[in-house]
C-alpha cells in the first residue's frame, strides 16, 4: 500500500535540534507532523516490552509496518499534506528499522556538538512533570499499550521522588542494557552514551543508503544561516517554496544556544566525558 504523502524522517541524537528542524519545516506549504514532540509510542507499538530502542528489521512485521504506515496517512489526510515530517530521537537507534516500515522516505540526520548536547540533555532528565506536554503526546498511544506506559509514567516519577540525582528513571532513546549502565554511570555520562550511540548507530545506517535519500545537517552551520541551510534542504526534498515561505519558517531561529550546553559541564565533567565521546567528537570535527 502506497503512502498517501511522502515522509521525511529526521534522525538526530536527543538535544541536537531535532524539534527545531521539525518545527521549521512544518511552516512550508504542504508539509505537516504529528501535534505532539514525538510519537515512539506509535514506532514501539508491536514491539512494546522490548528492552531498548534498538530495533532490528525483522521487528518490522507485516502488521506492525501496517499500523505504522497507517498513522502517516492518517497525518497526511487531516492536515492535507504532500509530505509528513516525523522526529523521534530513538529512531536514530534503529534505522534500518524505520526504513523497513517506510523505504519510501527521505532522511534528514541533523548533528550537534555533544557537550552541548549532553548539558541540554541532563536538564529534560530532571525536568518537572509538564501535564500539557504529556497530555498531548498521550493522545497518541495506542489504547492496547496504555496500561503499560500508564505503569511506567507512574515509576518515572516516583522514582524522581527519591532519586539522589533528582532525575527520572528513564529519558529519552533506551540503549542496550540500559539498567546495568544506569547502574554504572552518573547521569552526565548516561547522556554521553545517548548521544555518541546515537550518532555512530544512525551515522553508520544511513552511510549504507544512495546518497539521495539522505543529507547531513550541522546544527551549529543551520542556527547561523537558516536561510541558506533551509534552502539546500527544501533542494534536496524537492520542495517547491520561495524565498519569502523559507524566511519566513526560520524567523525564530537563533544561535545563541552553541555553547550553553557545554557551559552547563564543569572542567571535571568535560574531562571525564571525554574519553567516551573523544573518538566521535573527532569523527565530525567538534575536536
Amino acid at each position: 500500500m502506497s503512502l498517501a504523502a511522502r515522509p521525511v524522517i529526521i534522525i538526530g541524537a536527543p538535544r541536537s535540534g531535532t524539534n527545531m528542524l521539525r518545527d521549521v519545516l512544518v511552516h512550508l506549504p504542504g508539509v505537516a507532523t504529528w501535534p505532539a514532540d514525538e510519537i515512539n509510542y506509535i514506532w514501539r507499538h508491536g514491539n512494546l516490552r522490548y528492552p531498548s530502542d534498538a530495533f532490528g528489521v525483522s521487528m518490522a512485521r507485516p502488521r506492525v509496518r501496517r499500523y505504522i504506515r497507517a498513522r502517516f496517512d492518517r497525518v497526511a489526510r487531516r492536515y492535507g499534506a504532500s509530505t509528513v515530517v516525523e522526529k523521534t530521537c530513538a529512531n536514530s537507534l534503529r534505522v534500518p528499522f524505520v526504513d523497513a516500515v517506510v523505504p519510501e522516505a527521505r532522511y534528514l540526520f541533523i548533528r550537534r556538538n555533544g557537550f552541548d548536547a549532553i548539558g541540554s540533555a541532563m536538564e529534560r532528565w530532571k525536568a518537572p512533570l509538564d501535564v500539557p506536554y504529556l497530555a498531548r503526546k498521550a493522545r497518541f498511544v495506542p489504547l492496547t499499550d496504555l496500561p503499560y506506559y500508564g505503569g511506567r509514567y507512574l515509576w518515572h516519577r516516583g522514582y524522581r521522588l527519591f532519586s539522589p540525582e533528582r532525575r527520572l528513571a528513564s529519558w529519552g532513546p533506551r540503549l542496550d542494557g540500559m539498567p546495568e549502565l544506569l547502574a554504572r554511570h552518573p547521569l552526565d555520562e548516561i547522556c554521553a552514551l545517548q548521544w555518541r550511540q546515537c550518532l555512530e548507530a544512525a551515522h553508520g545506517a544511513l552511510e549504507t543508503m544512495a546518497a539521495h535519500r539522505w543529507m547531513e545537517i550541522v546544527y551549529e552551520d543551520f542556527v547561523r544561516d537558516p536561510e541558506a541551510e533551509l534552502a539546500r534542504i527544501t533542494a534536496f526534498l524537492d520542495l517547491d517554496v520561495s524565498g519569502e515561505n523559507r524566511a519566513e519558517a526560520v524567523v525564530g531561529v537563533r544561535a545563541d544556544s552553541i555553547g550553553k550546553g557545554r557551559d552547563r559541564l564543569d572542567t571535571e565533567a568535560r574531562q571525564r566525558l571525554e574519553p567516551l565521546l573523544g573518538n566521535t567528537l573527532q569523527r565530525f570535527g567538534y575536536a
